[in-house]
Protein backbone atom coordinates (compact mmCIF):
# COMPACT_ATOMS: atom_id res chain seq x y z
CA UNK A 1 0.00 0.00 0.00
CA UNK A 2 1.52 3.36 -1.02
CA UNK A 3 -0.06 6.79 -1.35
CA UNK A 4 1.89 9.50 -3.32
CA UNK A 5 0.98 12.93 -2.93
CA UNK A 6 1.49 16.44 -4.56
CA UNK A 7 0.08 19.66 -5.10
CA UNK A 8 -0.03 21.43 -7.91
CA UNK A 9 -1.71 24.50 -8.93
CA UNK A 10 -4.21 24.85 -6.12
CA UNK A 11 -4.95 20.74 -6.76
CA UNK A 12 -3.78 17.82 -4.21
CA UNK A 13 -3.42 14.92 -6.24
CA UNK A 14 -3.11 11.65 -4.33
CA UNK A 15 -2.70 8.32 -5.78
CA UNK A 16 -3.51 4.85 -4.23
CA UNK A 17 -1.52 1.90 -4.91
CA UNK A 18 -1.87 -1.62 -3.51
CA UNK A 19 -4.58 -2.68 -1.34
CA UNK A 20 -7.06 -1.02 0.23
CA UNK A 21 -8.21 -3.40 3.11
CA UNK A 22 -8.52 -4.09 6.55
CA UNK A 23 -5.01 -4.42 7.08
CA UNK A 24 -3.80 -0.63 4.82
CA UNK A 25 -6.59 1.36 5.69
CA UNK A 26 -5.19 2.28 9.11
CA UNK A 27 -2.07 3.84 6.99
CA UNK A 28 -4.34 5.33 4.39
CA UNK A 29 -6.29 6.99 6.31
CA UNK A 30 -3.23 8.78 8.45
CA UNK A 31 -1.50 9.71 5.33
CA UNK A 32 -4.40 11.14 3.52
CA UNK A 33 -5.04 13.31 6.70
CA UNK A 34 -1.50 14.56 6.82
CA UNK A 35 -1.84 15.66 3.38
CA UNK A 36 -5.27 17.24 4.43
CA UNK A 37 -3.47 19.07 7.03
CA UNK A 38 -0.08 20.32 5.40
CA UNK A 39 -0.81 21.50 2.18
CA UNK A 40 -2.81 23.95 0.47
CA UNK A 41 -5.45 22.96 -1.97
CA UNK A 42 -8.55 23.84 -3.52
CA UNK A 43 -9.72 20.25 -4.68
CA UNK A 44 -8.44 16.75 -4.39
CA UNK A 45 -7.86 14.37 -7.30
CA UNK A 46 -7.64 10.74 -6.20
CA UNK A 47 -5.69 8.14 -9.08
CA UNK A 48 -6.58 5.18 -8.69
CA UNK A 49 -5.30 3.35 -11.29
CA UNK A 50 -3.20 1.23 -9.00
CA UNK A 51 -5.33 0.11 -6.90
CA UNK A 52 -5.40 -3.52 -6.86
CA UNK A 53 -8.40 -4.24 -4.21
CA UNK A 54 -10.54 -2.26 -2.05
CA UNK A 55 -13.11 -3.98 0.61
CA UNK A 56 -15.82 -2.14 2.06
CA UNK A 57 -13.17 -0.90 4.95
CA UNK A 58 -11.35 0.64 2.02
CA UNK A 59 -14.56 2.45 0.78
CA UNK A 60 -15.17 3.67 4.64
CA UNK A 61 -11.66 4.97 4.23
CA UNK A 62 -12.33 7.08 1.00
CA UNK A 63 -16.08 8.32 2.56
CA UNK A 64 -14.58 9.34 5.57
CA UNK A 65 -11.65 11.13 3.95
CA UNK A 66 -14.84 12.69 1.43
CA UNK A 67 -16.58 13.86 4.64
CA UNK A 68 -13.78 15.50 5.83
CA UNK A 69 -13.10 17.43 2.51
CA UNK A 70 -16.80 18.09 2.53
CA UNK A 71 -16.55 20.24 5.80
CA UNK A 72 -13.81 22.24 3.73
CA UNK A 73 -16.30 22.43 0.91
CA UNK A 74 -13.43 21.07 -0.84
CA UNK A 75 -14.46 19.01 -4.04
CA UNK A 76 -13.25 15.35 -4.13
CA UNK A 77 -13.00 13.27 -7.37
CA UNK A 78 -11.54 10.11 -8.86
CA UNK A 79 -9.13 9.70 -11.80
CA UNK A 80 -8.09 6.45 -13.71
CA UNK A 81 -10.33 3.85 -11.58
CA UNK A 82 -8.85 0.13 -12.18
CA UNK A 83 -11.39 -1.89 -13.75
CA UNK A 84 -12.16 -3.37 -9.94
CA UNK A 85 -12.04 -0.07 -8.22
CA UNK A 86 -14.31 0.97 -10.88
CA UNK A 87 -16.61 -1.51 -10.63
CA UNK A 88 -16.94 -0.92 -6.65
CA UNK A 89 -17.84 2.82 -7.52
CA UNK A 90 -20.56 2.04 -9.98
CA UNK A 91 -22.15 -0.68 -7.77
CA UNK A 92 -22.26 1.36 -4.66
CA UNK A 93 -22.56 4.70 -6.65
CA UNK A 94 -19.92 6.11 -5.26
CA UNK A 95 -19.26 8.16 -8.10
CA UNK A 96 -22.86 10.66 -7.13
CA UNK A 97 -20.55 12.14 -3.98
CA UNK A 98 -16.95 11.39 -5.93
CA UNK A 99 -17.27 12.15 -9.54
CA UNK A 100 -14.93 10.57 -12.11
CA UNK A 101 -13.02 12.56 -14.06
CA UNK A 102 -10.29 11.92 -17.17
Amino acid sequence: MQVNAKVYMGTLYLSIAGELDEHTAHYARSAMDNQFDSAEFKQVIIDLSKLDFMDSTGIGVLIGRYKKLKQRNTPVFISNPSTQADKIFKMTALYDVMPKIN
